[in-house]
């Protein structure tokens, strides 16, 4: 079964190396770095520290706190953070700077996975949510490095996925040395597929354990003092273009009834940008771009964060927020920025990648579930004009965050442990 899952990764290689040189005609940062996704690691890298992957943004927001900790607690250890997409690459930068080092992670050949692990010689591997290679977890098996899958999640949709592999799916979990599992769903998922059960803790969601800047308040009240602090300002964060085909036209309707609101769009990913910026003006917005200046003049209706890494900057701005990817089929991103920030959120649909955040979000009002323009609309308005509700609803936020605290000290145990 590994012989013919390596063939397949094998054959596909090529079609993955097309997919990133298309996405390089819209984000030129797809179009570097494909050494290293043969696992040829750049030099100078410093050997024998903990490695942590983190495939793209979301993974590396979740284990940002997670890493920083690392990091105080083991100065004495290098920590070099992998990341599959470029806006992950960028994020680990902007956030981390030169405390860390970067790799693109290896494809999951043989022979990539051998010399990526030669390279590195990892004491500790430490890899976040729902990222399963076999030949690399055999690989570091072999080596017997230790290997820990923190913040561990798996979906009914990828359960059924991997029972198609079901035998080496089952030796590539038996490898892993430690799971913390976000949920007990998650936890019997990921034991129905292999993990063995005494290696096995329902840790919670690191997500709750997420660290706010003690500035960042006062931050966003000085942008905010530079388009009118009195403004209701809706954000939409990590936005895909289902999402705006809602947000833009249901905020258009309710300029006509809250003439001074503010619109902040955050796409998702850096190539969408553009695309962004021409749908808000297509629909009659008068936009302006963050690339232009950190805050927005008194006259914009939508400003756009044509940036990386300033989300949760922008969602204290706001007085409400909306999560991206809860519109199309992308499953939802963060819901607990905003709300640990006190805004009430506003939900699409679709949140299948975070069900349970996104429940406990509705139980305890702390968010609504939007599913159309209109919906859309008037749930905003009647947000946006009552400071009694929406109160009401950010406290709420900030308790749930606070109370499901913890992933983070029980991650940490476990790495004492394996070090």
């Amino acid at each position: 079964m590994r012989f013919l899952y390596s063939f397949l990764i094998m054959v596909s290689t090529p079609f993955v190396l097309l997919y990133f040189a298309l996405r390089g005609l819209r984000d030129r940062a797809y179009l570097g770095h494909w050494n290293e996704r043969f696992g040829f690691i750049p030099h100078p890298i410093q050997l024998r520290g903990i490695w942590v992957h983190a495939a793209s943004v979301g993974e590396f927001n979740a284990a940002c706190p997670l890493i920083k900790a690392l990091l105080k607690t083991y100065p004495e250890l290098p920590v070099m953070v992998s990341t599959l997409t470029p806006t992950g690459a960028q994020r680990v930068k902007k956030e981390l700077g030169d405390q860390v080092s970067h790799s693109y992670i290896p494809i999951d050949l043989p022979g990539a996975v051998s010399r990526f692990l030669s390279r590195l010689q990892p004491r500790l591997v430490i890899v976040m949510e729902t990222e399963i290679w076999p030949n690399l977890f055999l690989g570091i098996n072999k080596l017997n490095i230790p290997l820990l899958m923190a913040n561990a999640r798996l979906s009914k949709r990828s359960t059924r996925r991997f029972s198609l592999i079901s035998g080496l799916i089952k030796e590539a979990l038996q490898s892993v040395t430690w799971v913390g599992a976000q949920s007990s769903t998650d936890e019997d998922r990921l034991l129905s597929c292999g993990v063995t059960p005494h290696r096995s803790v329902m840790t919670g969601n690191l997500k709750y354990d997420l660290l706010i800047p003690a500035r960042l308040e006062l931050e966003a009240a000085t942008l905010r003092d530079g388009w009118n602090s009195e403004r209701p300002v809706l954000v939409a964060g990590s936005t895909h273009e289902a999402d705006e085909n809602i947000v833009i036209p249901a905020f258009v309707e309710l300029l006509t009834e809250l003439p001074g609101a503010l619109l902040i769009l955050v796409p998702r990913y850096p190539e969408r940008f553009s695309q962004s910026t021409q749908r808000a003006l297509a629909a009659g917005l008068r936009t302006e771009l963050r690339s232009q200046g950190e805050s927005c003049s008194e006259q914009a209706q939508c400003f756009v964060i044509d940036s990386v890494g300033e989300l949760m900057k922008y969602y204290a701005c706001g007085d409400i927020a909306f999560v991206g990817g809860s519109m199309g089929d992308q499953g939802g991103h963060n819901a607990l920025e905003p709300a640990a920030l006190g805004k009430p959120v506003l939900l699409g649909p679709n949140m299948n990648n975070a069900k349970e955040i996104a429940s406990q979000l509705l139980l305890c009002n702390a968010a609504r579930r939007v599913t159309d323009q209109q919906g859309f609309r008037q749930t905003a308005k009647q947000l946006l004009t009552d400071t009694a509700l929406r109160d009401s609803m950010g406290l709420a936020g900030r308790a749930l965050v606070e109370k499901n605290k913890g992933a983070l000290d029980l991650t940490l145990k476990a790495v004492r442990k394996l070090l």
